[in-house]
């Protein structure tokens, strides 16, 4: 018998050791698993315990989605939601302390006198037989309603502080489109995003509290329709906004921040002309930490906190791209964008949300007539 040291297998697996490690430490493609399909226009999605799932359809519907993809009937007890343009049923969100409240958040476009509606925030309990919500109550509405069927915004937040739940919800706010010169005034909710209390109340040390002329549920404004937030690792609140036809941006909101909208831009009016005055900068405004022209049409925003996908995309920030149909797997340094990464791009669905699970994966929810739950395969 040859000895180890002449055998002509042991010497072929060292000849090709460097290939072999090349192979293993490449990044791999990630694999889209359909958990559920047949959902209409899903716009959200959140966890339940059990592997179960909440996912809003925005025609108005909320549905309960089993561990194996089972679609439950739509829960009862939602209230009137005005479908139509980009209004509907929108954003969902489970609360911390889910399993001993069983209080879910979720935002809608709510119908006001004629044809107007507003973003509202409601809060309700899921009941045990996960048939019908409870307790329903809008804790907060968009002031003024308008006639609009578009930039509702609407992301919901819970607030860290110090890893712990501080009993507030942060909440986006689009511009209402006709009405984008709101943004820039803190006696309405347009463009803006909020802070709030869990029962609706306001918390005393918001930055426009007891600002004679503001409203006090004001967090940021400046702002024209987010449809993507979530907290960093380190609790810092993030959110992105579509811009016009160009400046798509990543914005992390200090309270009394002034973004800018539509005094500047990076983009400009769906005429061509320019926005404010273009992309300078103004004193006092704050400045983007990140912005796309062409506009990505971003949607869904989440950070990877686990270690699922090796370690070279933990701490990433993950965003949805409908206009171009790809999660951009997003690597950052010092706070500002480093590299970008299209994944999902063979699905060629417009990516609506993206969330990190409980089990420390990836879920995704597509926008069509049958949107699909997707579970992100490392």
């Amino acid at each position: 018998m040859p000895s180890a040291r002449s055998c002509p297998a042991r010497t072929a697996i060292k000849w090709i050791a460097p290939w072999l490690l090349a192979a293993v430490t490449a990044e791999a493609a990630p694999q889209a698993r359909t958990v559920a399909s047949g959902l209409q226009h899903p716009w959200a999605v959140a966890f339940l315990p059990q592997g179960r799932f909440l996912v809003t359809e925005r025609p108005g519907r909320l549905r309960v989605v089993e561990a194996d993809g089972t679609l439950r009937a739509p829960l009862q007890g939602l209230p009137e939601v005005a479908a139509g343009g980009q209004g509907g049923l929108l954003d969902v969100a489970v609360d911390l302390g889910f399993e001993r409240n069983r209080t879910v958040y979720f935002c809608f476009s709510e119908p006001g006198l004629g044809t107007t509606s507003s973003t509202a925030l409601a809060r309700a309990r899921l009941s045990d037989d996960l048939a019908r919500l409870e307790d329903v109550r809008v804790i907060f509405s968009q002031k003024p309603k308008v006639g609009s069927t578009l930039h509702f915004g609407c992301r919901i937040v819970e607030r860290l502080v110090g890893g712990q739940p501080d009993g507030t919800l942060f909440l986006t706010l689009g511009d209402r489109f006709s009405r984008r010169d709101d943004a820039q005034k803190l006696d309405n909710h347009h463009g803006k995003t909020v802070r709030v209390g869990k029962d609706g109340s306001v918390p005393p040390d918001n930055p426009f509290a007891g600002q004679a002329g503001a409203l006090p549920e004001i967090w940021s404004y400046g702002h024209r329709n987010a449809q993507g937030a979530t907290l960093a690792p380190d609790g810092t609140f993030w959110m992105h906004e579509h811009g016009a036809q160009g400046g798509d941006e990543i914005n992390a909101p200090k309270p009394g921040g002034n973004h800018g909208w539509p005094l500047v831009s990076f983009g400009v009016n769906y005429d061509g002309s320019p926005i404010g005055d273009g992309s300078s900068a103004r004193p006092g405004l704050e400045a983007p930490l990140h912005h796309w022209t062409p506009s990505i049409a971003p949607s869904g925003m989440a950070f990877l906190t686990s270690e699922r996908y090796g370690p070279a995309w933990k701490g990433n920030l993950f965003v949805g791209s409908l206009k171009f149909q790809y999660l951009n797997r997003i690597e950052l340094k010092d706070g500002k964008v480093a590299a970008e990464h299209k994944l999902l791009e063979d699905l060629g669905q417009r990516i609506r949300d993206v969330r990190q699970g409980p089990d420390g994966l990836l879920y995704v929810v597509t926008d069509s007539p049958a949107g699909r739950l997707i579970r992100i395969q490392p």
